[in-house]
């Protein structure tokens, strides 16, 4: 983390190739965030959560990790869009509805083989408090720590939300699957599915000029 903070400092300071550096060491975890979640404004929100690393720096002395720093931002973005999206929605109802509620099809769903289409289109039925929690656990591996910073909860609510997650999935992939052996072949091997949507998304042109 410290050489994380050494390279938005000197970013910070005007050069370029270090913030394009930062930009090199996180955006696949950025764009994953929003490629799950929305359609064409993901290359928007990635580049305002780099830029919004810059712009609350100094929010960055007092952060578990830098990733989850990062993360943390492109959540507050995402809530942002949706907010501007839907104007008669409250932040609490935001996080309580759905990503497919909210009418987005996200981006990466076109690039994805049959069976990870049919494990993000049942992410995207869950609520989008609890699809973060499920895609922070399992495509980014975050510890529970990082995952209540990230999504600005008591540590002890990440295991309550994995477990609402895991069961909602379930019943999610239950109505979407063509076959009850479909259904426990994705169950069974719920990691594995993750991992190779994880492999498929947040991939693509990075920024130049250090996300700028």
């Amino acid at each position: 983390m410290a050489e994380d903070l050494e390279l938005l400092r000197a970013w910070a300071e005007g050069d370029a190739t270090a913030g394009n550096q930062l930009v090199r060491r996180h955006f696949d975890s950025v764009a994953r965030f929003f490629q799950s979640k929305v359609d064409t404004a993901a290359t928007d929100l990635v580049q305002r959560t780099f830029l919004g690393c810059l712009a609350a720096r100094e929010r960055a002395a007092h952060i578990v990790s830098f990733r989850a720093y990062v993360l943390g931002i492109a959540r507050r973005q995402l809530l942002e869009y949706f907010r501007q999206r839907h104007r008669e929605a409250h932040r609490r109802e935001l996080l309580e509805l759905s990503v497919s509620e909210l009418g987005e099809t996200p981006s990466a769903i076109a690039a994805m083989r049959q069976e990870q289409r049919f494990l993000l289109e049942a992410l995207r039925r869950l609520p989008l408090e609890i699809q973060m929690a499920v895609e922070l656990h399992y495509w980014e591996q975050l510890p529970e720590k990082e995952i209540a910073a990230v999504l600005d909860i008591p540590p002890g609510t990440v295991k309550s939300r994995l477990f609402r997650g895991r069961e909602l999935l379930r019943k999610h992939l239950g109505d979407i699957a063509a076959s009850p052996e479909q259904l426990e072949s994705t169950i069974g091997g719920l990691e594995r599915w993750a991992r190779a949507v994880r492999h498929d998304i947040g991939r693509g042109p990075l920024p130049s000029d250090g996300a700028g």
